[in-house]
């Protein structure tokens, strides 16, 4: 701006605050979210009980964690309060956690240390708990996951992870040679009605375009590095 190019630079400066405007208030986020959230439906109980359960990390701060020497929630709860219902539901159901550290800087901190407390004060026995600290994404937790817990032919396994996240997830555990069962939660927006709403609460607009963004980026990323097979995965086809 203090430059000879400062024409340029009012005119990024203007862009700059239209697209934050419409990425704060504007359905942007909703838009982007949407085929997203509803791409797997919600899981059908009818169909029996499952063999075991598949937990995804994302909702520990492993870092304040660590800082306060107790386990912070820093969101996505829903991952963790589910698979506590559906371990009281199904009683020989195998849980598992599968989440370590995200961090590019490796560090001690392990989400699977933090989050099995939580989901045993739940009333998830421990000897019911498989844990795998070492994953530190997606495809890391399809494939440990897999050999800690090397699933028979015929058995069912759900997998708990945010909605968001799911087309993500059962793509990359498919191309591991994982068949699972999607068990999305942690909803982000409402249903189709709410898809052209807009928000006068800024941060929350802007919180829903940047995991929409985000979670868009990975499935390109992915599919890119062959970790799935198709750009938005979906259910089955029987």
């Amino acid at each position: 701006m203090a430059t000879r190019f400062s024409a340029v630079g009012r005119k990024l400066a203007v862009t700059t605050l239209v697209l934050l405007a419409l990425a704060a208030f504007s359905p942007l986020g909703n838009l982007l979210l949407y085929p997203l959230e509803s791409r797997f439906p919600a899981w059908d109980p009818a169909r029996g009980a499952p063999d075991g359960i598949i937990v995804l990390g994302g909702s520990i701060d492993t870092d304040l964690s660590a800082a306060h020497r107790t386990p912070v929630v820093s969101h996505a709860a829903d991952r963790l309060f589910a698979p506590a219902g559906l371990a009281r539901r199904y009683p020989n159901a195998r849980i598992v956690f599968t989440g370590g550290t995200a961090n590019l800087v490796e560090t001690d901190s392990r989400e699977a240390d933090y989050s099995a407390p939580i989901l045993e004060s739940l009333g998830i026995a421990k000897d019911r708990l498989i844990l795998d600290r070492d994953s530190r994404n997606t495809w890391e937790n399809a494939i440990f996951t897999r050999q800690l817990v090397s699933p028979k032919p015929g058995e069912r396994w759900l997998l708990v992870t945010s909605a968001f996240h799911m087309p993500r997830a059962m793509g990359i555990f498919r191309k591991a040679g994982f068949d699972v069962e999607a068990y999305p939660v942690d909803w982000r927006m409402g249903g189709r009605d709410a898809l052209l709403s807009f928000t006068n609460v800024g941060g929350d607009g802007l919180a829903r375009t940047e995991v929409a963004v985000r979670e868009w980026i990975g499935l390109v990323a992915y599919r890119l590095m062959g970790r799935t097979s198709e750009l938005l995965p979906g259910p089955a086809k029987d």
